[in-house]
């Protein structure tokens, strides 16, 4: 590595052995005065020197944008959104050239350098979380212009600093958010994943979850709900708060609701969350529902609408439908659903940031998704009565699972381990029905699915290196590699777009069953579906 790469490379090894021992996002990053902070700039300012315009003749461009790019995606480990934004506006103030005692290694610039350097380290930053930032309105706008202040003052002295100046101008104006466009977005609220089963609204694009309001459903022990307008990151407290009120002005609420409390009811129990919890509607299962009630009601909640639980027996919509239209519906809403997730998500989930700016919530729906998926394989072979069709219905999921292996990771091993689910491989009559190519054809894909972790999921690592974007990962497995790595991954997987061209008669039909999957999350419930179809003894 050139000498001059190395202060970037000790800093962030040195951020790392921090993170490490504050064990998260916690530590270093929290400490915003004393020595603590004053450690900090000295190394931030070691770092700054490589965010200018690196000349291409330098021989490592690449390698010094890599780490860069690396440093951008996961300060929010060591350094939290706003006090970077405050240390890049001390700098653009205090860069004097680099005067002082000169460090091994360290490059010398001139006052003009050092703060074009920091410039081009804010605008990597704003270009990085632009998405994120625009939805933040107001508190993100506020960056750029206080930066623009800044760089207008320092014009008379450093005129090399005009086109920075009007870079500066543009990001505000991009930021920037009219009253109009305000109000505009107060009123784009969504129904949140799953909540809703209207087709209008399943049928429609998924959009990335960020700061915008969004319908949730509360359910009250006697099954009735109320629909309340909520940010998905907002704590219980509020949740309950917005319950509480929407209650009190309901005709058919004869008595005000005394101290609520939040639960989670599942198919198999119930989780009550404390009040400062955060973000809870993501973190839902497939078949939960959020109810409201006072402490001495909880224990008369019952299962949540035992229509999502309880079916009766009786012909699939799936036996209808070929295996490559059902195909194309989940690889085209799996990238939707995968489009929508910002890459610092991926940083902040796989360090459990619970104090992050940002929290990960458009991913979390995704791993939801691939849980769905795994669960819809076995509810839907399992409810099957007929040996005949539970076989074709065996064959078709091996039919959708090979349609898409080389696009849709994520649906293609959901689907294997969907047929792995104990409940199903315990189904001798169904697998031996089989034709001997379906059952070779899915001994080679349950190699990928369950192949020895030992191994680092080498064959698994193997086929994604081999195949092109567009492409959906398997995003469980995805958050066990290096986290720079995966990243870098992600963006070469979305380098391409992927266009849904289905135009068959029953597109729409399709497309809404695969958006709307009705599941049964319950392990013991589906155990128990699988003996009454072939018991024990068979």
């Amino acid at each position: 590595m050139p000498a001059g790469m190395k202060p970037l490379e000790k800093f962030l090894k040195k951020q790392t052995t921090a993170l490490t021992r504050a064990g998260g996002f916690g530590g270093v990053g929290d400490k915003a005065s004393g020595t603590g902070a004053s450690r900090r700039r000295a190394s931030l300012s070691r770092v700054v020197p490589f965010f200018r315009e690196t000349s291409p003749e330098s021989g490592h461009v690449r390698e010094v944008f890599t780490l860069l790019d690396d440093f951008m995606l996961t300060h929010p480990i060591f350094l939290t959104a706003d006090r970077l934004q405050q240390v890049l506006l001390q700098f653009t103030l205090e860069a004097d050239g680099g005067g002082g005692e000169r460090r091994d290694g360290e490059v010398q610039m001139s006052a003009a350098e050092r703060k074009q350097a920091v410039l081009n380290m804010a605008f990597r930053y704003l270009d990085t979380y632009r998405e994120l930032l625009q939805e933040e309105g107001e508190r993100s706008n506020s960056f750029p212009k206080e930066l623009y202040s800044c760089a207008v003052k320092e014009l008379t002295r450093y005129p090399e600093l005009v086109e920075d100046v009007l870079k500066l101008q543009r990001w505000t104006e991009i930021l920037h958010c009219s009253d109009e466009e305000k109000e505009s977005r107060k009123k784009q609220v969504r129904p949140l994943f799953r909540h809703f089963r209207r087709i209008d609204a399943c049928l429609q694009p998924r959009e990335a979850f960020r700061g915008s309001d969004e319908f949730c459903r509360v359910y009250t022990p006697d099954h009735s709900y109320v629909t309340i307008r909520s940010r998905l990151s907002c704590r219980v407290g509020e949740i309950l708060a917005l319950v509480k009120e929407k209650l009190q002005y309901s005709e058919d609420q004869p008595v005000l609701p005394g101290n609520l409390i939040l639960v989670a009811v599942t198919s198999s129990g119930k989780a009550v969350f404390r009040p400062s919890d955060e973000a809870v509607f993501t973190t839902l299962g497939v078949n939960t529902h959020l109810f409201a009630c006072e402490p001495s009601e909880l224990d008369s909640l019952q299962l949540p609408l035992p229509e999502e639980i309880h079916w009766t027996p009786g012909d699939s919509k799936l036996h209808d439908m070929s295996a490559e239209e059902v195909a194309n519906q989940l690889v085209v809403f799996d990238w939707e659903l995968f489009s929508c997730v910002h890459e610092v998500e991926f940083i902040c989930y796989v360090f459990h940031g619970e104090q992050s700016r940002w929290r990960p919530l458009n991913l979390e729906l995704v791993l939801q998704r691939c849980s769905e998926v795994q669960h819809w394989v076995a509810t839907e072979i399992l409810q099957c009565q007929s040996l005949p069709k539970r076989i074709q219905l065996l064959r078709k999921f091996i039919k959708i699972a090979a349609c898409k292996q080389q696009q849709d990771l994520l649906s293609f091993l959901a689907v294997v381990l969907g047929l792995d689910n104990p409940a199903v491989s315990r189904l001798r009559l169904t697998w031996e029905g089989l034709p001997g190519k379906f059952r070779k054809q899915f001994q080679q894909f349950e190699s990928l699915a369950l192949q020895d972790p030992s191994r680092n999921h080498k064959s698994y690592r193997d086929l994604m290196t081999s195949l092109r974007p567009p492409l959906i990962p398997f995003t469980p497995l995805l958050l066990k590699h290096k986290v720079a790595e995966m990243v870098r991954t992600i963006r070469r997987f979305r380098s391409s777009q992927l266009v849904d061209t289905e135009t068959s008669p029953s597109h729409l039909q399709t497309k809404a069953y695969v958006r709307q999957l009705q599941v049964i999350d319950n392990q013991n419930l589906l155990f128990d579906m699988s003996c009454k179809l072939e018991p024990k003894d068979t």
